[in-house]
């Protein structure tokens, strides 16, 4: 397709054309209204002049009779114009007048009347008239009119006018829809090659933008947008890929080496059993594992379960009194700080698990270093228009540089590799605060860390039954 074809396809080009017809339409019939007007406005003025000679000649009549009226007439007759004059007989001889000839049937019309006449001197020229027929005593006929060339020399340079206007539009349209048609083209044209490159699979090229802010710019712009969305959603999937393929190898090998143990000791039932006890554990841990990636996936893809009122110091409080006693086993000192009646909208399950795999971490990683004793404290706040969730230890914490890469699925530090887990308890506390419209940060708790859990709130009328203000502060063992 060569380039001025493509130019001549374009949208511009045709809505350009497109607008100079309805343009030229529009205009032409502007003027045709407009020739109607002045047309109109100048009979109307050649019939008050008409009327005018008629009751001035009429008064000449009957001052000075046939003599007056004949005199008046080669008076005006003989000055420069377009008036026509003509007395006649009753039997319509000519008396006097600047008219050769004219129709027969127009000095019997009454009116005004638009006709046709031809001056002395003038053998084949035609001309045409307004004119008005006036009987004065006696029988006279008295004709005055008025010639109208004029008026058609009006109209027909207003048509002439007319053309050439429309030419010139049709031509600036069309040079005009070219311009427009040419740049469009060239911006679609480096969009198309973008895309055709993105196509190829590199997703890191992005739609140009101009800047200018128009509707293609703000076109790009989300494309753009949802081209890094996209990325961002492949990159992440190629990332779990790959961390699935590294961190289940180990889970999986350990379960194949029991299986294959398992088989060599048929003859030791209790050896036997512990063997497959083993590799329901391992089996337990890999569905784990995926029930967890499940839930990761419905939650970032907004898909999860349905959403009701909650009372989420009343889930707080209930799974702080299940982590007291695991608390207590480990040696952990625990604190709940509840405030009783905070109100959100969200889903009791996923929010009672993410506080579960939060605590759970901290249990796991929040030991001090220095092997001073351990502590680990869950606040519930209502901050303005937000809920705060909040577990904090007193370990080793999270490098600052490492705090957003952890809640990535299966990233886990060299330090706690020693310690079992598969990486994904943040990763999913982080994907259930998205689906519920809030966050997951990590913080500094001089010493240890603190993650914080925020999600919107929502105002109750009143507390909900069972929340009790002894609730608000609960402390473990010290």
């Amino acid at each position: 397709m060569s380039a001025l074809s493509k130019l001549f396809r374009t949208t511009a080009f045709k809505l350009a054309v497109v607008y100079s017809i309805i343009f030229g339409v529009a205009a032409s019939l502007v003027v045709m209204n407009v020739g109607r007007s002045v047309r109109g406005v100048l009979e109307d003025q050649i019939s008050e002049t008409i009327d005018a000679d008629i009751r001035g000649l009429s008064d000449q009549y009957a001052q000075g009779g046939v003599q007056q009226v004949v005199q008046s007439i080669e008076r005006r007759i003989r000055q420069p114009g377009g008036d026509i004059y003509l007395l006649t007989t009753f039997a319509g001889d000519p008396i006097v007048g600047n008219v050769a000839s004219l129709p027969t049937s127009t000095l019997s019309s009454e009116g005004l009347v638009d006709t046709t006449y031809q001056r002395p001197g003038e053998k084949d020229a035609r001309r045409r008239a307004l004119v008005r027929v006036f009987v004065l005593p006696g029988n006279y006929r008295l004709l005055v009119g008025h010639d109208v060339e004029e008026v058609a020399r009006l109209r027909k340079i207003l048509r002439q006018a007319l053309s050439n206007s429309l030419i010139w539009l049709v031509a600036i349209g069309a040079i005009g829809g070219l311009f427009v048609a040419r740049r469009v083209l060239i911006r679609v044209d480096a969009m198309s090659e973008s895309a055709a490159v993105i196509m190829r699979g590199d997703l890191s090229k992005r739609l140009p933008v101009t800047g200018s802010g128009d509707e293609i710019d703000r076109l790009a712009e989300n494309l753009n947008a949802m081209l890094t969305r996209i990325e961002t959603l492949l990159r992440g999937m190629k990332e779990v890929s790959d961390n699935i393929a590294h961190d289940l190898r180990t889970p999986l090998t350990r379960l194949r080496n029991n299986a294959d143990v398992a088989l060599r000791q048929t003859d030791r039932p209790e050896a036997l059993r512990e063997t497959l006890e083993k590799v329901i554990g391992e089996a337990d841990g890999l569905m784990r594992i995926f029930d967890a990636l499940l839930t990761i996936a419905r939650a970032e893809s907004g898909s999860g379960p349905k959403m009701e009122t909650l009372d989420v110091s009343r889930v707080a409080v209930d799974v702080a009194e299940l982590y007291e006693a695991a608390a207590e086993e480990r040696g952990v000192a625990f604190a709940a700080d509840i405030e009783p009646g905070v109100m959100a909208r969200g889903n009791r399950e996923l929010i009672a698990q993410t506080l579960s795999n939060l605590l759970d971490n901290g249990l796991k990683y929040g030991a001090p270093e220095s092997g001073s004793a351990a502590q680990l404290r869950l606040v519930v706040r209502r901050a303005g228009q937000r809920v705060r969730l909040s577990v904090e230890d007193r370990g080793p914490g999270v490098p600052a540089a490492d705090r957003d890469r952890v809640l990535d699925r299966f990233v886990r530090l060299e330090a706690s590799r020693t310690l079992p887990g598969s990486g994904l308890g943040l990763s999913l506390a982080a994907a259930i605060a998205h689906l519920h419209g809030g966050g997951l940060r990590l913080e500094d708790n001089a010493p240890g860390l603190r993650a914080v859990l925020e999600i919107p709130a929502m105002t109750a009328a009143a507390s909900p039954p069972g929340t009790r203000q002894g609730d608000s502060t609960r402390a473990g063992a010290p």
